[in-house]
């Protein structure tokens, strides 16, 4: 995810020379701009804020260090570089409590060189701990998906009953919108059967798993139903620039800024859409990638909601879920198995399983030894308590000791 750097100084000049610096830097960062105080929380109210410049006189009786403290309660980890021409009279104490990192004096160290070497130094912390955050909600939305998922199934007997539709759907796009960060989020449901009439039904529940009354358009001139033919999330960042001639919004699509769909393949005549909503700052491939790999636990769930046997797979399914999402943070560079991993894959070899089931076991292995490689204790902490989690479930509805 990219990073975002605020500036918000009430001189216009000073807010122009700042990013004309930032810019010609080559940060790798998207610069906002803001002239006061007022301004400055409404693009927080939008925006994900990683690094703000402040102004410590914004004038108007406003101080750079109360809007940061008013910045902190939209991002609590947003630091900050203050611009001040009363140095002697900052507070350093209160200010680094509050996520002051570097100070710049106007009157004489206020310069392209100096602002632009306190921005990186500050970029190389925040980023290595921006990932880290990501990796732990990463993970723990998984956790918690799965322990969601976890009474569901254990109230089946045995998973043989249908989990009740409404408990599926909530915990479906409460997920998704966990893990993508979505402020809105819905499930539509589409039926389509030439022998009736008529042929094709759409229902669509909120994300307590309500069904919502209203109108449809037609399947296949919707979001929905554009996403349901390539077979992956599909995203739109900028939802009213929709061509009418090709795409028909969703009575309740028209008012928002931006949608992910994601489809789930559910059975032969219905598809399954869930749709996350106006995203601060946009979704993101990232995002996308999120949604394909939680669409496969999805899919046996609404299954299982709309009637169809649930098997041990759904299990299953959820740990490759969680292993293919980390994968966009835990990728290295290719290279050659450790020679550790190849003698796993020849002791399985030896034992006579089945091939398939030794190559999974070794990519398992080799996904948490990446884990631990980059990320440390906390990854696999997570890793761990969702497979004994799983393994816990396992063994009660098969009656293993």
């Amino acid at each position: 995810m990219q990073d975002t750097i605020l500036i918000v100084d009430d001189e216009s000049s000073v807010r122009q020379t700042v990013r004309e610096w930032l810019d010609q830097a080559n940060l790798g960062c998207e610069i906002l701009a803001a002239s006061d105080a007022e301004s400055a929380l409404r693009i927080a109210n939008d925006r994900s804020i990683d690094l703000a410049i402040l102004d410590w006189n914004l004038g108007s009786g406003d101080d750079g260090l109360q809007l940061l403290q008013d910045l902190s309660a939209f991002h609590p980890d947003i630091v900050a570089i203050m611009i001040t021409g009363f140095a002697n009279l900052a507070t350093p104490l209160d200010a680094m409590r509050m996520g002051v990192r570097d100070y710049l004096d106007k009157n004489h160290d206020f310069n392209r060189e100096s602002l632009t070497k306190s921005v990186r130094r500050q970029l190389d912390v925040i980023r290595p701990a921006k990932r880290m955050r990501q990796l732990h909600q990463t993970l723990v939305a998984f956790r918690n998906a799965v322990e969601q998922v976890v009474p569901l199934v254990q109230s089946t007997s045995a998973l043989n009953e249908p989990v009740p539709l409404p408990d599926a759907v909530r915990s479906l796009v409460r997920f998704l919108m966990q893990v993508t960060r979505a402020s809105h989020g819905l499930l539509l449901v589409r039926h389509y059967d030439a022998n009736k009439d008529p042929a094709e039904t759409c229902r669509v529940y909120d994300a307590d798993g309500k069904e919502m009354a209203t109108e449809t358009v037609p399947f296949a001139r919707s979001v929905a139903g554009g996403a349901a033919s390539l077979g992956q999330p599909s995203l739109m960042n900028d939802l009213q620039a929709v061509s009418i001639g090709s795409v028909e919004l969703q009575p309740f699509e028209k008012a928002r800024r931006n949608v992910l769909a994601v489809p789930m393949s559910v059975a032969s005549g219905t598809h399954v859409v869930i749709e996350l909503f106006d995203k601060p700052g946009g979704f993101s491939a990232d995002d996308q990638h999120a949604a394909r790999s939680a669409a496969g636990l999805g899919t046996e769930l609404m299954r299982q909601a709309l009637g169809q046997r649930q098997t041990h797979q759904l299990l299953f399914d959820a740990v490759a879920a969680a292993m293919q999402v980390t994968e966009k943070i835990t990728a290295a560079p290719e290279q050659a198995p450790p020679a550790v991993l190849e003698q796993l894959r020849a002791g399985l070899a030896n034992t006579g399983d089945d091939p398939a089931t030794a190559e999974l076991s070794v990519r398992l292995a080799e996904a948490i030894r990446l884990l631990a490689t980059k990320h440390g204790p906390p990854a696999l902490e997570h890793c761990l308590a969702l497979v004994e989690r799983v393994g816990e479930l396992l063994d009660q509805v098969t009656d293993v000791g």
